[in-house]
């Protein structure tokens, strides 16, 4: 179903600006009108990173006039497998204003306007004020969740889109979608697909569990394909539709996706009346595991003491690391023997470690102190009493101690 477009066209093009788009005024959908309320539009992309980075890139190409950046973050070099808006020299700047750099390098008739504070309650609603659409690249379901319902009390459509590995997904949410003639088309929001958010630690970040960088493109070039059709008033949507891609079988699927009348933000009865603490009720990690750690956290530095006594036969405990195979060929801390996480949730770890008669400390890490927490609530309920996890992992390791190492 073709919706009416977001935006009214501007005045006029110039001639250089009819030059540069001649190849989408020539295809009659989009024509002289569609490239006029393309460049009087208003996008606000949020985060310059593996989604943001082929979203602003194609939304500056194709003439968004004006394009807004979320983004408080500065480059790193683990970022440049994907986030190809950045590069080598850009290493250390800030992303949003290596991301203004690059899209003036593409299309310098694209006013960019830079927003470098992280998002949150105090300042969403009055960011996204005078966008037309939101594209959303973050990487978290606290934001997404935040993003969703301001999105939904501005009226503002909301382009989302998520990738993990191999696999990605891309939907329009946009409950206030009307046809042509003003009628409520019942759209769903993010909520109508995703009630809650799920478990703390089950769904692993792209920076614990990895991504093939080019599906960035893939799925942002979907986003930006669908805020050019609701900008511009032609095709259908993916309003009420979910995209799914696995890249590894190339197979796309497309649900529906059906409004949910019980939903607490845009259904009959909202129980969501504002913005909530989205930290809260999305949870870094479960409260078993926050429990565990409370109190039985140590920092690296003295993992360092403790290693160098246990050389010195002063103390003993098992140091064991619960990240993946992969991850353990990357770097390690000396010392640590290896057992992912999967096979604490199995039930198999236990069997592999010293008996609770033994006396041994169970010491565990990961990469950056989540999922060694969520082990460590394992542990501990098993009867390793004195067991501890090493907040911040093998990251703070390579920070602190042992800069040889790469990080990733």
């Amino acid at each position: 179903m073709s919706l009416p477009a977001l935006v009214a066209p501007a005045d006029e093009l110039t001639i250089d600006e009819v030059r540069r788009y001649s190849r989408h005024l020539i295809i009659p959908d989009v024509g002289m009108t569609g490239q006029k309320r393309l460049k009087n539009a208003k996008v606000l992309v949020i985060g310059a990173g593996g989604l943001g980075s082929p979203a602003l890139l194609y939304l500056a190409a194709a003439g968004v006039g004006t394009l807004g950046i979320a983004e408080f973050d500065t480059v790193d070099e683990s970022n440049l497998q994907r986030q190809v808006i950045h590069g080598v020299s850009d290493i250390d700047k800030p992303k949003g204003l290596s991301a203004k750099e690059s899209i003036a390098e593409i299309n310098p008739y694209i006013n960019v306007v830079l927003h470098e504070e992280r998002l949150d309650n105090d300042n969403v609603l009055q960011v996204f004020e005078g966008y037309d659409l939101i594209v959303d690249g973050t990487d978290n379901f606290a934001t997404r969740y935040m993003v969703n319902d301001a999105a939904y009390f501005l009226k503002i459509p909301y382009v989302w889109g998520s990738i993990y590995r191999f696999d990605g997904q891309a939907s329009v949410f946009w409950p206030h979608a009307t046809d042509e003639n003003g009628e409520s088309i019942d759209a769903p929001c993010y909520r109508c697909l995703y009630p809650e958010p799920p478990p703390p630690g089950m769904v692993p970040s792209c920076a614990e569990g990895g991504v093939l960088g080019v599906l960035c493109a893939q799925i942002g070039s979907i986003q930006v394909n669908e805020a050019i059709k609701l900008l511009t008033g032609i095709g259908d949507p993916a309003v009420g539709k979910l995209v799914i891609y696995d890249a590894l079988e190339l197979e796309w699927r497309k649900l529906k996706v059906r409004k949910d009348p019980n939903c607490a933000l845009c259904g009959d009865h909202a129980t969501v009346t504002e913005l909530i603490d989205y930290e809260a009720f999305c949870g870094a990690i479960s409260e078993e595991a926050a429990d565990a750690a409370a109190g039985s956290t140590i920092s690296v530095i003295q993992l360092e003491h403790m290693l160098k006594e246990r050389e010195e036969g002063a103390r003993d405990f098992v140091l064991v690391d619960v990240r993946e195979p992969n991850e353990f060929e990357i770097n390690r801390i000396p010392g640590s023997v290896l057992i992912p996480k999967g096979d604490f949730l199995n039930g198999t770890a236990l069997a592999q470690l010293p008996s609770v008669d033994a006396g041994k400390q169970i010491v565990m890490h990961c990469k950056s102190g989540v999922r060694s927490a969520e082990t460590l609530a394992i542990v501990k309920g098993a009867g390793y009493a004195d067991a501890v996890h090493v907040g911040g992992g093998v990251v703070a390791w390579v920070n602190q101690v042992d800069p040889s190492q790469p990080s990733y």
